[in-house]
């Protein structure tokens, strides 16, 4: 339940921005490109400090990380909100809050790994759906300080809550894990890199490709709903309405995921969550009216919230324990690149059609990669089980 405290709280980081994006446009007066660079730099550092992190919680436990991650996250939030320009604003969020916020998801997940072996992909689920929950809350409280007080002193409030918060809870964590995971039957307990017949550094570049291209297609309707529903004329409250929505129906699917999890295996579970994603994005080419997007936004939710704690499952299937944390970096590392790259290149696309729809595309073609990836992965270890 700290964990997933902490992962409430410290999410922030990732979805702030999409509601204050376009106010921050209209203040320092950009394009809708230069306006999503801020969510761009956030992941940009959310991806590489979870490396980061992740190696620190290795070598000395999970509460430095952490500790070190609140205080990044509060002195980010107060330069955001002093920031004289949208490049000193797009600069506290990937130098200080992507990182910051980067503490509480990758180290976490591979620390409550290790507390759980016949229940540890639900254990991971759950932890993990404190991105969610943030995503959820955080949306709402920041439309609604927005309107009240303006984005710069939202951002200077949540500087204020994420430290009171979060340092306290992360001085409540227990540092050292079991010796050894109890013991156990299934996949997770068996499998390891050979069962796919690949060295674990190839291994980690599939999976590594497959989480840019899943996170390109998720980032579309997560980074820009509130920015689409503005240019239809429903207003940015609507907008943030749904992405709540999107990300608190995302939390039953993270959560069901991990019992799906825990009896056919991560490969299988990310191959699901794929395809539905893919379904769900196909779903939004087909009408703009407010009503479906509130249906849409929902269904994406439920579809797509098991993807990303997967790759933390399958790195704890398919490696040493010992490289837990940094492996788990590193794919969760390669989602957030996704995420981050596609935040970006889908406000560049509107900028050149002045239209979602062909974003929505451009998402959908990277998924069906994800899907390519995944499948053949799972088809691998199939063909050579029966050899």
């Amino acid at each position: 339940m700290i964990a997933l405290a902490l992962g409430t709280i410290g999410g922030v980081g990732m979805w702030s921005v999409v509601v204050v994006m376009p106010a921050v446009q209209a203040d320092f007066g950009t394009g809708r490109g230069a306006a999503s660079l801020p969510y761009t730099l956030a992941m940009l550092g959310f991806a590489g400090g979870g490396v980061l992190m992740g190696r620190v919680s290795d070598r000395y436990g999970i509460m430095a990380p952490v500790i070190g991650g609140s205080l990044l996250l509060g002195t980010g939030y107060l330069v955001a909100g002093l920031a004289p320009s949208i490049w000193v604003f797009a600069l506290a969020h990937g130098l200080l809050i992507g990182l910051g916020s980067a503490a509480v998801f990758g180290p976490l997940l591979a620390h409550v790994s290790f507390w759980f072996d016949r229940r540890r992909g639900i254990a991971v689920a759950i932890a993990a759906s404190g991105n969610y929950l943030a995503g959820a809350v955080w949306p709402q409280v920041v439309r609604f300080t927005l309107d009240a007080v303006g984005w710069r002193m939202t951002h200077i409030i949540i500087a204020v809550t994420a430290v009171t918060l979060m340092v306290p809870l992360a001085l409540l964590l227990r540092q050292k894990p079991p010796a050894a995971p109890a013991a156990g039957t299934g996949l997770a307990r068996s499998a390891s890199p050979a069962a796919l017949g690949l060295s674990p550094n190839v291994l980690m570049v599939l999976l590594a490709v497959a989480g840019v291209a899943c996170c390109v297609a998720m980032s579309m309707p997560q980074v820009h709903i509130v920015a689409y529903c503005a240019d239809l004329g429903y207003g940015v409250a609507r907008g943030s309405e749904m992405l709540s929505l999107m990300l608190a129906f995302g939390i039953i699917s993270r959560v069901a995921s991990g019992f799906v999890a825990d009896r056919i295996g991560g490969l299988a579970t990310l191959l699901l969550g794929s395809t539905l994603q893919g379904v769900a994005l196909l779903m939004f080419l087909t009408s703009d009216a407010l009503t479906p997007l509130y249906i849409f936004s929902i269904l994406f939710g439920l579809f797509q919230g098991g993807i990303v704690p997967s790759y933390a499952i399958i790195v704890r299937e398919y490696f040493s324990p010992g490289e837990a944390g940094t492996r788990v970096g590193i794919a969760l590392m390669a989602t957030l690149l996704g995420m981050a790259f596609g935040g970006w290149i889908s406000g560049v696309i509107y900028d050149l059609t002045r239209s979602y729809q062909a974003a929505f595309i451009n998402g959908i073609l990277w998924n069906l990669i994800n899907l390519a990836i995944v499948g053949w992965l799972l088809m691998r270890r199939e063909r050579l089980a029966r050899a």
